[in-house]
Order: C-alpha cells, then sequence, then structure tokens
C-alpha cells in the first residue's frame, strides 16, 4: 500500500502533540494525535460489533463536534462509507439522502432518538440502525438505539482500508433536481489532502480556526483533514460564531482559516482584534470572492487573502492563488491548478486557445471515477481523456491563471450553498395552491445569490409571498427559502 493513501495511513498514531482542540467553556477539550488515535479504534471496533463492513453507508447527521470527527474517521478505517448529512435538514431530505445509499447506519446527537427527529424518522422508514453519539469525558459513546436492517448481522472484523475503497459519498446539487452521489476514495481524498499542504506549505506550526461545517468537502478536507495530514492543530467551535471567533482564534493560537465570502464579510462587519493576531494567510472558496471584498480583508487583517476553485467531484481543491513568495495573488482570479491539470475545453473536448472562454475541466488523483448509478450524468461529465467537465465557463490569462466567468450549469450559490432550481420548482408545485413555479437566483452582497421564486396560483387559489416561504421552510434546509416570491 502506498504511504498515506488511506486517511488510516495519513496521521500520527503516536505523536502527543495536539490534533484537535473543542473550545468549550470553562476548559477547552484538547485531544493529541495520539489520543485521537485510540478513539477512532474504540468507536471502530462499536461498530464492527454491530457488523459494519466493506461498503456500509453510515448517515451522520452530527454538527461540528469531536462526535463527528471520531465517528467519520473509524467508518472510513473500518472501510464502510461515510455519507454526512446537514443536521439542519428536514425529514423528506434525510429520507433521499438515507433511501439513495441503502444506509446502514444512521448516527445522530444524544436526545434526538427520545425527540424522534427528523434524522431518526427517516431512518426508521428505511430500516436503518439509529445510534445517538455523544461524548464522556473524552471518549465518544455509540448508543444504538434501534438495530434495524442490522438486527442480524454477525459482528465483522476489524477491517483496514485500502486506498481505493470509498471512504466519502457527498451528494452534489444537479440541474435536473435529482442530486447526484458523488462517491470519494481514500485515493481521492489523500491526494486533495497533499496538494492542500503542498499549496499553502502547511506544517506541524500551523493551527487553523476551523469555520465551516463538517458536512461540506471544503470544512471537512481544507478546514479539517489537509491541516491534519500536515502535524497542524484544527480548532473545532460546534458552529461559526462572529462574537467568538476572534476570541478562539486568539485563545488558541491559530493563524490562518479558511471560509466562504459570506463568513468573510460578516467578520469585516465586526471590529478586528486589538492587537491584531498574526495571521499567515486568509483562504477564500466555494463562492466568488469580490476584489472589494479581497482588498479590505488584506487591509483589515494584515495577511494575504489566497481565493480558491472547488468542487465536491474533485474533493474539494483545484485551483488557488499561490502564497506571497510562489507568485501572484490575483483579485477576480481563482489561481492555478493546485497537483491537479487544467484545461479550458470546447464542447467537442478541444482545448482553446489562452484568453478564450470555454468550460473549465480538470484530470487528477482527486477526481472522483465517476457518479453512483448515473451513466448518464458520467458521460455528460467526462471527455474521452479523462477529464472532468465542471459545468463552469471560463478562461487562462496569460499567466495561466483561471478566471471563472459564468456558470454552464445553472444553481444557485448562496454563500457557498448550491441549490438546484429544478429541485425548488418541484417542492413548490407540491403546493396544492401553485399551478407552475419557477426558481432563479438574485444577486445578494451578502451571500453572493439567493433564491427567487415565481409562482403562478392554480385557477380560483391565491398564495402570498409568505405562503410560498413557509411551504418551503416547512420542507427543505433553511439555507433553500426564497428571499423574494412574485
Amino acid at each position: 500500500m502506498a504511504a498515506h493513501s488511506t486517511l488510516q495511513t495519513s496521521f500520527s498514531a503516536t505523536s502527543t502533540d495536539t490534533a484537535i482542540i473543542i473550545p468549550t467553556k470553562p476548559d477547552a477539550l484538547t485531544i493529541s494525535y495520539k489520543q485521537l488515535n485510540h478513539d477512532i479504534l474504540e468507536f471502530q471496533r462499536s461498530l464492527a460489533k454491530l457488523g459494519i463492513g466493506q461498503g456500509d453507508a453510515i448517515s451522520i447527521a452530527l454538527p461540528n463536534t469531536y462526535e463527528f470527527i471520531v465517528a467519520f474517521l473509524a467508518t472510513s478505517y473500518q472501510r464502510a462509507i461515510a455519507a454526512p448529512l446537514n443536521p439542519a435538514y428536514k425529514q423528506e431530505e434525510f429520507e433521499f439522502y438515507i433511501d439513495d445509499l441503502s444506509s446502514s447506519l444512521a448516527l445522530v446527537p444524544k436526545g434526538s432518538y427520545a425527540k424522534d427527529g427528523p434524522a431518526v424518522r427517516a431512518a426508521r422508514k428505511y430500516q436503518a440502525a439509529i445510534a445517538e453519539c455523544f461524548l464522556e469525558g473524552s471518549r465518544v459513546i455509540l448508543d444504538v438505539k434501534e438495530k434495524g436492517k442490522l438486527a442480524l448481522r454477525a459482528p465483522e472484523k476489524i477491517l483496514q482500508a485500502e486506498p481505493d475503497d470509498t471512504a466519502l459519498v457527498l451528494h452534489t446539487s444537479g440541474t435536473t433536481g435529482r442530486p447526484k452521489a458523488v462517491p470519494l476514495t481514500h485515493r481521492n481524498l489523500t491526494r486533495t489532502m497533499r496538494n492542500i499542504q503542498d499549496t499553502y506549505e502547511l506544517s506541524p506550526k500551523d493551527r487553523t480556526m476551523l469555520v465551516m461545517p463538517l458536512f461540506h468537502v471544503h470544512g471537512l478536507l481544507c478546514g479539517f483533514l489537509a491541516p491534519l495530514r500536515s502535524g497542524g492543530s484544527v480548532i473545532v467551535p460546534g458552529a461559526f460564531s462572529a462574537r467568538a471567533f476572534w476570541e478562539d482564534f486568539i485563545t488558541h493560537k491559530a493563524n490562518w482559516w479558511t471560509a466562504v465570502p459570506t463568513i468573510h464579510q460578516i467578520l469585516l462587519k465586526n471590529p478586528p482584534p486589538s492587537p491584531r493576531p498574526a495571521i499567515r494567510f486568509i483562504r477564500s472558496c466555494s463562492s466568488p470572492l469580490s476584489p472589494k471584498t479581497f482588498h479590505e480583508l488584506e487591509s483589515t487583517y494584515h495577511a494575504p487573502v489566497l481565493e480558491a476553485y472547488a468542487m465536491t467531484e474533485a474533493a474539494h481543491q483545484m485551483t488557488s492563488n499561490p502564497l506571497p513568495h510562489r507568485g501572484k495573488r490575483k483579485p477576480g482570479s481563482v489561481g492555478i491548478g493546485q497537483g491537479v491539470e487544467v484545461k479550458i475545453l470546447d464542447d467537442h473536448g478541444n482545448e482553446v486557445p489562452q484568453g478564450t472562454e470555454a468550460e473549465i475541466c480538470i484530470r487528477g488523483e482527486n477526481v472522483t471515477k465517476g457518479y453512483l448509478n448515473n451513466e448518464k450524468a458520467n458521460k455528460e461529465s467526462f471527455t474521452a481523456e479523462g477529464f472532468f467537465r465542471t459545468g463552469d465557463q471560463g478562461k487562462k490569462d496569460q499567466d495561466g491563471y483561471v478566471i471563472i466567468t459564468g456558470r454552464i450549469k445553472e444553481l444557485i450559490n448562496r454563500g457557498g450553498e448550491k441549490i438546484s432550481p429544478i429541485e425548488l420548482d418541484n417542492v413548490i408545485t407540491g403546493n396544492p395552491s401553485v399551478s407552475e413555479a419557477v426558481s432563479f437566483a438574485i444577486p445578494s452582497d451578502l451571500y453572493g445569490q439567493e433564491v427567487g421564486v415565481a409562482v403562478v396560483p392554480k385557477p380560483g387559489k391565491s398564495v402570498t409571498e409568505k405562503d410560498i416561504i413557509d411551504y418551503v421552510a416547512g420542507r427543505t434546509a433553511k439555507f433553500k427559502k426564497p428571499s423574494r416570491v412574485s
């Protein structure tokens, strides 16, 4: 097995250096690499005892916690498939994802079972086992509430992952309305981790503040896994809080962070700390960063801002602006390829002249081999030479820096959250008073884009803006709620 080609071989199992800091009050929970490895193996044993083995999908509906971290890594170590889900999803959304992967087990926070929460109800509907995860001291407990389809399983052996095992499946919204399942192997993930480490020269001296959710590829790969591969430390608050950000950043000696532009803008609306901490760099990704915000960040925090470009299908990072001593950083550009080939190709798969706009395409060891059970999407998304079509239109400037000029796939990008208009149209037309609905992006200073909707009521019926907003809010995650209805 190639060195560091699985998650299990990517992190030290014996180092007493700090791996993770959970900034709880009054005292933070500090976990060494040695303790993390111990806790992962303990949780892996619990999974094996349940009968979890190679290819089993585990839906992880947990917030940013130590429980998530241990459960995710233990799942991958056991050759199972981690499927992180937004804990804020509604029951119908949980049902889709759990059913799509035929999940064997759903992990939920403590107290969810007694409350019969949406993830619990969804898991029960598809006979997935249900277990709560919580801390006892620093130990992560797996408390099985229902065994579901695992009831007749015999215990499994403790397994060791292989590079080409699927470690992670995330769904990405598509223009067909049905989210596509993206399988990412250990090899895909570890290659991205290495690319990120190389791009930003991450080392054991670095300590990052995690502000992105771990159920997104951005937070999971760049905010968490890559820093651990480098031997550094990750500070993991339960959620992003502008009020607590700088206190935790300074107290726990962070020196960089990565986030979507929306979070950068929220931080800029608050007074900067005084004195300013030493910030090595600020990374921005998952949504376009305006040159105005770029310059405000650099002037406010006295640190270089590095905009990057990423997709779930590429296990996150594809391009990035370099560190200052390595080259230029250009506002309005997402930089150059980082461990991947980047070409601008026309509809026939031919590379266009430099400076000409066409589709941004990539190829590399970090890129998925294809969507699950979706041959049509695979045929459309990959060229004969194995380049992945991103669906983004762009060009390379005279220095080879990539500039994104538009989207070919018309998704709504709300602060990094990708929303399928057709998915929303289908939800809204489920309203008995609605005949037709069209969802679209509207500009937003804070989020880049927000959701706009135009509806046609059924004859004899009437609906208000509030009716539609409340209807969507009751059936989808909060970020999909329309901001304007006409």
